[in-house]
């Protein structure tokens, strides 16, 4: 069984309509570049496709592209956009569940490791990305840096959007690693706003590259974005590579 929380049939029928920016092709394009160029012409392995936000794309450039899900919801919503001999998709855990043949890319995209709540769930998810990559091939994680220089002492928490309609913030238990996402959405224009919250076990860049280790793979590059900017300390997020040896 996974820590990961479920995500449900109503969660997955508003997914894509709320993550219009996220499915811009501002954001899509140098995503889709990224992952195409590390696969090669070999396959693509994504855990936790969700609806199909970069596999779709990613597959429609030409790359063989599968997937692991855990909602069937999400699952049925990219279903919707292609089939299943041209995108296949495996419903289990990113941590345990195995898909047949191997792959030079095995990828995790916007923050989602920190689904899994546990540390030994993230270990386990490095080696069950090691487990599928080709000698040679690598693993590409997309994650934020958690903003604790944001938290004054006493504070747990720390707002990452307030805009006309929705307002978001994260609250932090420091000693677990464990955020929750808040969001208030306003649906309509009557004024209601739709309450959700969802938790995450937080990590840094150096305890990925120790899980990365104990699954035998190689930090390659990390990056502050998918153009491939520098990776400072100022930066929101990173994408890391990894390697397996060959």
């Amino acid at each position: 069984m996974t820590s990961s929380e479920l995500w449900t049939r109503a969660t997955a029928d508003r997914y894509d309509a709320e993550e219009t920016e996220m499915s811009s092709a501002a954001v899509l394009g140098p995503t889709v570049a990224f992952l195409a160029e590390l696969a090669g012409d070999g396959r693509a392995l994504e855990f936790a496709i969700g609806t199909g936000r970069v596999g779709v794309p990613l597959r429609e450039r030409g790359v063989p592209v599968e997937g692991i899900e855990l909602s069937e919801h999400m699952a049925a919503v990219l279903r919707c956009k292609i089939d299943e001999d041209t995108l296949p998709v495996t419903i289990g855990d990113m941590a345990t569940t195995v898909v047949p043949g191997e792959f030079t890319l095995v990828y995790l995209v916007y923050n989602t490791i920190t689904n899994l709540l546990t540390q030994d769930e993230q270990v386990e998810c490095f080696r069950n990305a090691a487990r599928h990559l080709a000698p040679g091939g690598r693993f590409v994680i997309e994650l934020g840096v958690p903003p604790l220089r944001f938290l004054p002492p006493g504070q747990v928490a720390v707002p990452f959007d307030v805009s006309e309609r929705h307002l978001g913030f994260d609250t932090f238990d420091l000693v677990e690693q464990i955020l929750v996402s808040h969001h208030l959405t306003r649906d309509g224009d009557d004024g209601r706003y739709r309450r959700g919250s969802s938790r995450h076990r937080y990590a840094w860049p150096a305890e990925l590259d120790l899980m990365a280790r104990i699954a035998g793979l190689e930090l390659e590059r990390r990056v502050a974005d998918w153009n491939g900017a520098p990776f400072t300390q100022d930066s929101a997020k990173h994408i890391s590579v990894w390697r397996k040896p060959a």
